[in-house]
């Protein structure tokens, strides 16, 4: 492995933190589970930062570590794996395997796309139909994979027209990036700062609350930032003129139908979508938890009579790695938390400021976040804890800090390497595409508009949907 400036830099800082960590006379106030878990959190930290070693492998040994010393036991480390939040995720992707089965996604996209007479009217219908496969495929990466077949068709009905082939290209990964915050199943990074705020304060946000908050930021966010896409990557001369998708064109670049009489697989997979997103939503009524209503669909899905679906080939589809990666950084989430790192590490922050300040330095160190540290998960894996920690010091409320930290942390779009959506889509052969430049154009108008939107909707709605600012 090549040593280059971010990876010397990198090494050195967490050796230095090490070093620091290891002498008994600095920092008497830290025990020696807190610099253990300082210790490894910095080197883990650093190593995602400057290495190209894969982030669950990073996480797994740092989960290893802490469980070695003694920090966490055993039954912390292998526990996370049980965790009701890694079911659900597991179960909701044997569920979106059935869609991506079924058709239906296509089914969807051309009757909404079908309906566009103008550029504008395209490119939001489009932005409200990839706000919707929030709630039917978990994790951005996997509904960027479902979404790329429907772009493809787009493309090459609107191949005479280049400038909005790019503009579709830049739409989907903005689209699918930012309105995964509507759903709890959205990005695994959710899971993690339910679990954290779980451990840390026993407050436990559900799917429906999570809904009741992301929702109304998904949808404003993903449609203010579908025109600054549309403003950014195309010309008034491009906009002015009218657009004209017909079913039969999007269905002459489709292997399933998408239109015509519903075939019965499909009308089976959108019943049991629509039933388990209904008992999702009903949870304070029912009461049975969202991992359970998850499961039975899953059981269901892959049935040999009603499902659509082999529970083998669904369960091919599992981002396994994802998981591992999840359990491992719950366990370090625990281990900051419970050997007073988290709380050592935040107090010599200048806290006693007012709570929109502070929520507002939190959106704005979560949204430039993504240029240090890729992965989403991480992102939560490092922020949450410590914006927790801090929130209590701050005399903010850490559900509302958490919120508004990890809804930022969504904002990814500078670099193509950003993202895997934003990844996907920058390479299409064949097909024209957004170039680094267009990245850059639009990171400069949107990182400060998702961040102003996240910061209003944290000081101002959320209050009023029963998370109060303090």
């Amino acid at each position: 492995m090549t040593l280059t400036p971010l990876r010397a830099v990198t090494l050195c800082v967490a050796l230095s933190v090490c070093a620091l960590l290891a002498v008994p006379g600095n920092f008497p106030e830290l025990g020696i589970d807190a610099r253990l878990t300082l210790a490894v959190f910095a080197l883990a930290t650093c190593a995602w930062i400057g290495t190209p070693i894969d982030d669950t492998y990073i996480a797994l040994g740092a989960g290893l570590a802490l469980t070695a010393t003694g920090v966490i036991s055993s039954d912390t480390l292998f526990g996370t794996l049980g965790d009701e939040t890694v079911w659900l995720l597991i179960c909701a992707f044997v569920l979106a395997a059935a869609v991506a089965r079924s058709g239906l996604a296509g089914r969807a996209a051309a009757f909404l796309v079908s309906g566009a007479r103008s550029v504008r009217q395209l490119t939001h219908l489009t932005t409200a139909a990839l706000v919707v496969t929030a709630f039917a495929v978990p994790a951005t990466s996997g509904r960027a994979a479902l979404a790329l077949p429907v772009f493809l068709a787009l493309a090459k009905v609107l191949a005479d027209r280049r400038r909005l082939v790019v503009m579709l290209a830049l739409l989907f990964p903005t689209v699918i990036l930012l309105s995964a915050v509507a759903t709890l199943i959205g990005a695994g990074a959710h899971l993690i700062t339910v679990s954290v705020l779980w451990e840390a304060t026993g407050d436990r946000i559900g799917f429906t609350q999570w809904l009741l908050l992301g929702l109304p930021l998904a949808v404003a966010s993903s449609h203010l930032a579908a025109e600054a896409v549309l403003l950014t990557t195309t010309r008034r001369a491009d906009r002015r003129g009218p657009v004209r998708i017909t079913v039969e064109q999007l269905q002459a670049h489709s292997e399933r139908p998408v239109s015509g009489p519903w075939e019965p697989a499909e009308t089976r997979c959108a019943l049991l979508l629509a039933t388990v997103v209904a008992l999702w939503c009903g949870e304070p009524l029912h009461r049975v938890p969202p991992a359970v209503v998850a499961l039975i669909g899953a059981v269901v899905a892959a049935s040999p009579a009603l499902g659509t679906v082999r529970l083998k080939d669904a369960l091919k589809t599992v981002p396994w790695a994802l998981l591992l990666f999840m359990a491992a950084t719950m366990a370090m989430g625990v281990a900051l938390a419970d050997s007073g790192a988290a709380t050592w590490l935040v107090g010599g922050l200048p806290l006693d400021v007012p709570p929109w300040l502070f929520l507002a330095v939190v959106v704005c160190v979560s949204t430039a976040a993504h240029l240090v540290l890729q992965s989403r998960s991480a992102r939560s894996s490092v922020l949450v804890p410590l914006v927790v920690a801090a929130a209590a010091g701050a005399g903010v409320n850490p559900v509302a800090a958490a919120l508004a930290s990890t809804a930022a942390a969504g904002f990814c779009h500078t670099l193509p390497a950003s993202a895997k959506p934003v990844t996907l889509f920058a390479d299409i052969p064949g097909t024209p595409t957004y170039t680094p430049r267009d990245l850059l154009r639009l990171s400069a108008v949107l990182a400060p508009l998702t961040a102003a939107l996240v910061l209003l909707f944290a000081v101002t709605l959320w209050p009023l949907l029963g998370v109060p600012v303090r």
